[in-house]
Parts: C-alpha cells; structure tokens; sequence
C-alpha cells in the first residue's frame, strides 16, 4: 500500500474564546444583552455600558500573522490589550500555548508577558533620557538578564531592524522611522514568541511606513514569530496579514485571507468596506495560473513534444523532468527543426533562458509585463512547476474578481 503523505495541523498559538470588554460600572450586566445580539448603541443606552468588545472568537496559528483591522471605535485595540491583559476581559478567556491566561495570578502573568510577548506601539515609546541601547535592553534588564548578555542580544536585534551602530545615540537623534525600529528592536531582545503591534506604523510618513512594513515582512520571513498586528488601513492589512479580522462596534464580521474578504464579502458593511480596494494588490501567481497541461518530459523527443502540441494547439510547451521540475521550454519551430535532423532527446533543445518563472506567492500586479509575449512558469520553492499564467487568465481573474476557471490546452500553455 502506498504511504499517504501526512499534512501536520498548524499548532494554534494563541486562542481567543468569546471575550467580551465592557466598561463601566457592574459590566457583568451588558453581557446577557451581547449573546441576546444587542448592538453596542442599544447597550449604551439600556445600561449606560459602553462594549469595547463583543463576543469575539478565533485562533492565531505558530507563525502566522494575523491582523485585526476596522475603523476608530471598533475593538480592535481594546481586543489586543485583552490577550495578555493589560486590559482585563469581562467575560470570555484566552489561551497561549493553552495557558489560560485570564486565569493566571499578578505574578504568573507578568512571568508569562516576559516570556512570551513583545509589544510594539504606536507612540514608540522610547525613553528620551536614555541611549538606543538602553532602550532596547530594558526589558532584559527588568529580567536581571548579565549586562554582557543584555549588550549582546541588544545589538542582534538593532541588526535584525537595520540600526547597526546606533546603540549609543539618543532617541532626540533619530528619525520616526527609526525610532520605531528601536522599538521593534526591544520587542525583539527578549526572544518573544508573539508580537504585539498596535499600530506601529501609524505615526509615520508614508514613504517610511511602507519601508517599515516591507522590514517586517522580511524580519518574519527570517525569524517566524507569530504576529497579532493591529491597522486601521486596509491596504496595510491586505499587505501585511495571513488572514484578517473585521471588527465593527466590538464585534468580529470576517475573518479570512486577503482575497477571500475581497472576493466574498461576509455583510454588507465589509462589501462597503472594501469596495475600492485594487484586486491586482492581493491577487498572487497562484490565484490566477493554469494547469500545465501538457508538458514535455525531457526523456520524449521532438516528435512526441510536436504531437502532444499539435493535439493542443500549442506553438510552444514546457519541457520538464520527471518529478516536473521545469526545465525550460521549446517551440514548435524548433522542434520541428530537430525531428528533421534526427535528434532524439528534447532535452537537447530546449532554453532555459526563454523561460520567466515566478514563485506562487508573486503579486499578479507585476506579472503584466512578463505575460506580454510567452507564457510565465509558476513553480514552488524547489523549481517545480505547478502552473502557467497567460495574459488572458490574468484578465479573467481580475475582471470576474479572482475567480476563476483552470482549464486545459492551448489556454493554459499557448
């Protein structure tokens, strides 16, 4: 019997069940109205309670970063603050690493925060008094980590974010952008599983602000740490989130990836909410590519590579191994040329230089200029090819919104 391959269950790293936070007096009393569906105006004005948030629930995966988004007012700040309760839940709890943390007494809990969170605000949060080093060895230093050490891990991280050589300067000496990097880098000195960040990037220019996050997509793609990330902006989430979570007055209203909040919003309100965003931003090689069907294995020859396109109407195909790691392609002209001179192998001909090839997770938006004459190669991290984008599937994804049909043939593979 052949083995079956065995997927691993992503590890759910942080879980967030039914939490609820609502301020004012006796706060208890709004959450009968929360799970009877009442909306937070109608509580305000019943109770005179005002809900931070309402009755949210859903799990952060190992490694994932999840962003949690939705207008002023809508929870997602207060929300975060209750994970590893700076704000205290009024109902509901939360597991990390299935530790309840809405149990744990004063001192079990800052043992956990030192452990296991790294927390990077919008404000920077920096002391103006003291160096860029000592700001990022603060929380090393509350843990009466040895100054050598503390010394160490501080210029790792100041290297991780960019700041190599500006440990002993003052804040007053740099820019925002960098000021923000300190504070990324004493989130990071203590090694945390799980950052924290309350719009980080909102105080900055724009030009910065995407500097900013292009780092920490880079610094994640090195150091996989599990990221609760909170915006506003909803291109910022659409950048920087494996999956997003709406919020609206408190509660969840979607939770997805990128392109499936684009492409089937949940309610009205998110349809409004993401109307004008471009699709071309979320959209990857893998959302819009064809089925490379059919293929020439390096072992046919010309003939058998002519035939299989003739049967297609193909003018051209891609010549791949047996496990299909891509090779490169060959045209008809070309095969045809090698048949009449009795060669035998299609390896002999075939160009690897004619061939552009992206990775799956590649923004469709700059996929236009390289689909404009051959068809482009989609292959996995190990050069095997899973797909084939043309021109017209780009066009088609993006007009019909991402979805799509994967055909076969001369479509797939022109």
């Amino acid at each position: 019997m052949a083995d079956t391959e065995q997927t691993e269950e992503p590890k759910i790293k942080i879980h967030i069940e039914n939490v609820s936070k609502v301020f004012g007096r006796h706060p208890e009393r709004a959450i009968d109205m929360i799970r009877q569906g009442k909306t937070k105006d109608e509580i305000l004005s019943e109770s005179k309670l005002a809900v931070g948030v309402a009755d949210a629930s859903f799990d952060i995966y190992e490694g994932e970063t999840v962003v949690v988004m939705g207008l002023s007012g809508s929870g997602k700040s207060t929300l975060l603050r209750c994970v590893n309760r700076l704000i205290e839940p009024t109902a509901g709890k939360v597991l990390v690493d299935d530790i309840d943390v809405t149990s744990l007494t004063h001192d079990e809990l800052r043992e956990l925060r030192r452990k296991k969170f790294g927390m990077v605000f919008q404000s920077f949060a920096l002391f103006p008094h003291m160096t860029v080093y000592e700001n990022v060895e603060f929380g090393l230093d509350v843990q009466n980590v040895d100054p050598a050490e503390r010394r160490e891990k501080s210029e790792t991280a100041l290297q991780q974010v960019g700041l190599g050589g500006w440990g002993d300067y003052l804040p007053k000496n740099l820019s925002g952008g960098m000021k923000q990097r300190v504070g990324l880098a004493r989130a990071l000195a203590v090694d945390p599983d799980i950052l924290l960040m309350d719009e980080a990037f909102s105080a900055l220019d724009p030009l910065i602000r995407t500097d900013m996050q292009d780092e920490l997509l880079a610094l994640e793609s090195r150091v996989k740490k599990t990221i609760m990330f909170i915006t506003h902006d909803l291109d910022e989430a659409l950048k920087m989130g494996d999956r997003i979570v709406l919020m609206k007055d408190g509660g969840v209203v979607q939770i997805g990836t990128a392109e499936e909040i684009l492409s089937t919003p949940a309610t009205e309100y998110v349809a409004r909410f993401v109307e004008n965003v471009d699709i071309t931003k979320v959209l990857t090689a893998q959302d819009v590519m064809k089925r490379p069907s059919p293929v020439a294995f390096v072992k046919d020859g010309p003939r058998l590579a002519l035939r299989k396109m003739k049967e297609a109407g193909l003018s051209g195909i891609f010549v791949v191994r047996a496990n299909h790691e891509l090779v490169g392609h060959v045209t008809a002209d070309r095969a045809s040329e090698a048949a009449k001179h009795g060669d035998k192998w299609i390896e002999h001909i075939t160009k690897a230089d004619e061939v552009s090839s992206v990775p799956l997770d590649y923004p469709v938006r700059q996929v236009f200029n390289l689909v404009a004459g051959n068809p482009v190669a989609v292959v996995d991290e190990d050069n095997i090819l899973k797909g084939v984008i043309v021109r017209g599937s780009v066009l088609a994804a993006l007009s019909e919104g991402g979805e799509h049909e994967v055909t076969e043939g001369a479509e797939a593979n022109v």
